[in-house]
């Protein structure tokens, strides 16, 4: 499978759903440097892996494919669930993505600002492309076996 970039999903969305997803990224990026003002840093940097548009992604995903599938005639809750769990598999994986990175700027913080955003994106990159990966590789693996 090939991964390439699609823009045509952005068609499907209407003005206010973007709206949503912006303030609620918005919100969210707000609330995280209030928890770190009061709490201080080190609290306020565990909420930055939150994936700020992730809730209001997953529903405007369901409900996306649930229209796609009734304006073909049928009835889409079961496929709408099914893109809505793959959208949080991502999310899943993006996050423990994100963590390495947050493990390798920690580790090569020492080595100065440059060195350690380097190592991190590298790190980001593999554990990405990696988790995607072997998510794949396991689901083939189960299909095979089924």
């Amino acid at each position: 499978m090939q991964i390439h970039l699609s823009t045509s999903s952005l068609a499907d969305g209407r003005w206010y759903e973007y709206l949503v997803r912006f303030a609620l990224g918005g919100a969210a990026t707000v609330l995280t440097g209030v928890i770190s003002s009061v709490l201080g840093a080190s609290i306020g940097g565990l909420f930055l892996a939150l994936p700020a548009i992730f809730c209001a992604s997953a529903t405007l995903i369901e409900r996306h494919e649930i229209r796609r599938k009734r304006d073909a005639g049928g009835r889409g809750e079961r496929r709408g669930r099914a893109a809505a769990a793959l959208d949080a598999a991502g999310a899943a994986l993006g996050s423990v993505a994100m963590a390495a990175f947050a493990v390798a700027f920690l580790l090569a913080s020492p080595y100065g600002a440059a060195a350690a955003f380097l190592c991190s994106a590298i790190t980001w990159i593999l554990m990405a492309v990696g988790t995607w990966s072997a998510r794949w590789q396991l689901k083939r693996w189960m299909r095979r076996r089924a």
